[in-house]
């Protein structure tokens, strides 16, 4: 074998035998030599894709860094140690460590989460090499090895079949298909799609059927899997809605800041005040300008909602994730082991005179439509057809042995198995004599058992196939001579029932004292036939319904028929009766070069089938492209590029292969959808939470703006100091910020539309009231500097100190005007939040904490001062408070009479 091979070799479907083993220079036999392998093994290298790289700990850490607001927090500290204010500088940089560090073990954690789901495993597989069977690490397969493969192994590379008996392989994680595919042996003409190579077996799919040998077409990047992971691994970097948020926040406190210091400046000139007043007051507006504690209160939230959702089975593996998942308008899922079990159950019994639907729930078989009684006789018949013309075998669950065969077969067992027969019984009680396997030429399945001196012949297949071997029909007690209009009518009812979306199986047998066992498939009497289906989940229709309720569209996009795809999307409540356009991937234009009809189609559509990896990515697109934020679920290879692209990937982690769990930004533990509306539902609860904090913050930090820019004018020996500001804003601030974040939602949030994307974390009127809230703290301690000067002291460090005061106590009131308008007064989701308390608690306590040791008295520039003082500060913190919650009392009645 020293010819240069052809490799890698395009559409091996396309070729014979014969050329596909001429291209790849080895032996359809034998397979390749050692001396060979060891040569290709040097050439080709491993058989492994590289999966996608992760960031290293340091650059995870680093990440935490890459923010505006703390590239700010930075400036300000380093302006601070440049001025000699040491305590204020280290104050803030140990804010900025204290965020990355939540954020970087939260990260960690999860990647640790990640990696316990992986499976650890090394997969071997059987070659034959030089004439030899051995058994090698799949990572060792080589291009133009002879893999030998039966029921139960999962394939470790691409190749072209050469030899097979009844191989069936399960290609659900790469096509969708929810049925195993039937493999063939003979050349395919022309480009046909993944799912339609059926003399082809893929790397990462699963021998469910049969055995076979093949030779080795394609090895790592080079198979259809490593194909998929490449488009995986393009460089993608985006920024979270939370993200774009907080910056454009953060952009306009910055326009703040330099106006009212612009202003302040400009006055404070014209005075002719000094230019150390100047420089000071700046730094006190530029310190008061900057929530501090916004990072760690946002990086707080959202840790602690992603510790929740994980009780809730749903792995976070980036924090801004949880947030985002709470803005999600659009939901494309995956319909195989995502939507459904995937598990094939018998779904319908067609019998000649009736059409029964079934389901099996918990072990039982339950009659959605007619009974057993309906069924009689022709159904004991098709159970024990089912159960001797069989292969498959079910889980023991003492010996831990799963079920093995084909899905259809096993399904047919548990149909037996339901039905109160025993399937081990009756196979012993039917010994079989003879046996027509399985081939893609007859389309049928036959076997020759013996019964207490009856031979019994057992047939299952194609319903054409089946009808064409018999001449009765059973009728309940009754063998009828079976006629042209009962043909007709029979092939009828299966192509209605495979149109929507069913397998369809007929079966027929033969009883008889003595059968030869060369011509037994002949006389055969029909009983009746099966459809099977993939169902679906039993809460997902309800998460579906809940989603819809919640202003979420949820689009299946799948590889599977799209007449199955219509099928479930209609019991799941995804299509509609008005609504059943299911468009197929072949249908679908060039995405680059949509029209507007196709551009308005795809966008209304709710059912995508046989869509290929690109074309799910390409969807996620146009709907992106449309304004839409949206959420992608899958388990399968072929839907992580769809993951990866779209702005929140879930990825199911019992069913998920590694692919998909490693692009994903949430992995559900149990591959629930319910689990999905639950996260959605969380992530909204989130968002109010950070957007309530993020007013408290705001409107906090503009009345220290308001306050610093008109005492400055007013009165400037008593302006704050920029050391008093930044206590109060990671003190009196931080605790009640991070008490709302930490709070219990609204539960009526799955009830309301999804917020719109493009509109920022405070919107107009969110504006309208911060301003007001920061004028009125203002209006408070404004009132109490000057009720002071005139009737308690006119001492400018005790002036200094009551504002001090004022606004740490006014802030610290102001947390209970978070509450929604339509709550009560005193019984809302804030007076009902613990942390709240515990909050205010911690930070009145820390107040007058600074006030007992002198070191922190003299850090802070404060003073002891009379009584009568900390009265006048105390009332006039309480008055933003009183007036707001006046202000609600009001409205809520005007609105309840209104109505």
């Amino acid at each position: 074998m020293e010819n240069e091979i052809t490799y890698p070799l395009e559409r091996s479907y396309s070729l014979s035998v014969a050329e596909v083993c001429k291209a790849l220079n080895t032996d359809e036999t034998s397979g390749i030599t050692h001396a060979e392998a060891e040569k290709r093994a040097l050439k080709f290298g491993l058989n492994i894709y590289q999966s996608q790289k992760k960031k290293s700990i340091w650059m995870m850490l680093i990440g935490q860094f890459s923010s505006p607001i703390v590239y700010l927090l930075f400036v300000a500290a380093f302006a601070s140690m440049y001025f000699g204010n040491a305590i204020e500088a280290i104050s803030i940089l140990v804010v900025i460590f204290l965020n990355a560090l939540i954020g970087f073990f939260m990260e960690l954690q999860a990647r640790t989460s990640m990696r316990a789901l992986k499976k650890m495993d090394q997969v071997f597989s059987k070659v034959i090499r030089h004439g030899k069977t051995k058994e090698l690490p799949a990572e060792q397969i080589l291009p133009g090895d002879l893999m030998v493969l039966e029921a139960g192994d999962m394939i470790p590379a691409d190749g072209r079949i050469v030899q097979f008996n009844q191989l069936q392989c399960d290609e659900s994680p790469l096509t969708g298909e929810s049925f195993p595919a039937l493999k063939q042996l003979e050349a395919i003409n022309g480009a046909v799609e993944l799912a339609d190579r059926v003399n082809m077996v893929f790397k990462g799919t699963a021998v469910m059927n049969g055995n076979a040998k093949v030779v080795v077409t394609g090895t790592g990047e080079n198979t259809e899997l490593g194909k998929i992971t490449s488009m995986v691994d393009r460089p993608q970097v985006t920024t979270t809605p939370l993200d774009l948020k907080i910056n454009k926040l953060t952009k306009k406190l910055i326009w703040i800041t330099l106006v009212m210091t612009g202003l302040f400046s400009l006055s404070a000139v014209l005075e002719g005040k000094s230019w150390l007043l100047i420089l000071e007051t700046s730094i006190a507006l530029a310190v008061a300008a900057f929530p501090e504690g916004l990072p760690i209160v946002a990086t707080v939230a959202l840790a602690y909602g992603m510790l929740l959702m994980a009780r809730k089975n749903a792995i976070v593996k980036k924090l801004s994730a949880v947030e985002t998942l709470g803005g999600v308008n659009v939901i494309f899922t995956d319909k195989t082991g995502t939507l459904t079990e995937n598990k094939i159950y018998v779904e319908l019994l067609g019998f000649p005179d009736e059409v029964l639907q079934v389901a099996i729930e918990k072990g039982v078989l339950k009659y959605l439509s007619g009974s057993r009684q309906s069924g009689g006789e022709n159904f004991e018949k098709l159970i024990l057809i089912g159960t001797l013309c069989n292969d498959a075998s079910l889980e023991d669950k003492d010996s831990g042995k799963k079920a093995v065969g084909d899905p259809v077969e096993v399904a047919l067992l548990h149909l037996t198995q339901a039905s109160g027969v025993s399937p081990a019984q009756l196979t012993t009680a039917y010994p079989r004599l003879a046996e027509t396997p399985f081939s893609a030429e007859t389309k049928m399945m036959a076997t020759l058992n013996q019964h207490e001196g009856l031979d019994f012949v057992a047939a299952k297949g194609a319903v054409e196939s089946i009808l064409d071997k018999c001449t009765q029909i059973q009728v309940g007690k009754e063998n009828l001579p079976l006629t042209k209009a009962q043909r007709t009518s029979i092939i009828s009812a299966a192509e209605k029932i495979s149109a929507d979306g069913l397998r369809v199986l007929a079966f027929g047998y033969r009883e008889a004292p003595k059968i030869s066992k060369e011509d037994y498939l002949e006389d055969l009497i029909y009983v009746g036939m099966v459809g099977f289906l993939d169902p679906p989940r039993l809460a997902v229709k309800g998460a579906i319904a809940t989603c819809r309720t919640a202003g979420i569209k949820t689009v299946m996009i799948t590889g599977d028929h799209p007449m199955t795809a219509l099928n479930i999307a209609m019991k799941t409540g995804i299509a509609s009766k008005d609504d059943q356009e299911v468009i197929k991937g072949s249908e679908l234009p060039d995405m680059k070069s949509l029209s507007k009809q196709w551009h308005k189609r795809i966008l209304s559509a709710v059912v995508f089938a046989r869509t290929t990896p690109r074309q799910k990515l390409e969807i996620v697109e146009v709907y992106q492209k449309a304004g839409y934020l949206v959420a992608m679920t899958g388990d399968g290879v072929n839907d992580a590029p769809a993951l990866k692209q779209a702005d929140i990937g879930i990825a199911m982690g019992l069913r998920g292969t590694q692919v998909a769990k490693e692009t994903a930004s949430i992995v559900l533990k149990d591959d629930s959808f319910v689990s999905i509306a639950r996260a959605v539902a969380h992530g909204r609860e989130i968002f109010q939470n950070i957007q309530r904090f993020v007013i408290y913050l705001v409107s906090c930090n503009l009345s220290e703006i308001f306050i610093v820019t008109l005492l400055g004018f007013l009165a400037p020996q008593t302006i704050l100091l920029p050391l008093q500001i930044l206590f109060l804003n990671m003190v009196t601030d931080v605790f009640p910020a991070l008490a709302l974040g930490l709070g219990k939602g609204d539960p009526t949030v799955m009830e309301k539309s999804p917020r719109d994307p493009k509109l920022d974390i405070i919107s107009n009127k969110n504006w309208l009231m911060i301003v007001l809230y920061a004028t009125l703290i203002t209006g408070s301690v404004v009132l109490a500097v000057f009720y002071c000067r005139a009737f308690v002291s006119n001492d400018p460090k005790v002036l200094n100190n009551i504002a001090f005061i004022t606004l740490a106590f006014a802030q610290l009131f102001h947390v209970f005007n978070m509450s929604s308008n339509h709550s009560g007064i005193w019984s809302n989701e804030v007076t009902k939040n613990r942390f709240v308390w515990l909050a205010l608690l911690l930070c009145f306590f820390l107040v007058f904490l600074v006030y007992l040791f002198p070191q922190t008295r003299v850090a802070l520039d404060l003073s002891i001062f009379p009584i009568d003082a900390w009265m006048v500060a105390i009332l006039a913190s309480l008055l933003p408070l009183v007036v707001v919650q006046i202000y609600k009392i009001i409205w809520g009645k005007r609105k309840s009479t209104s109505r």
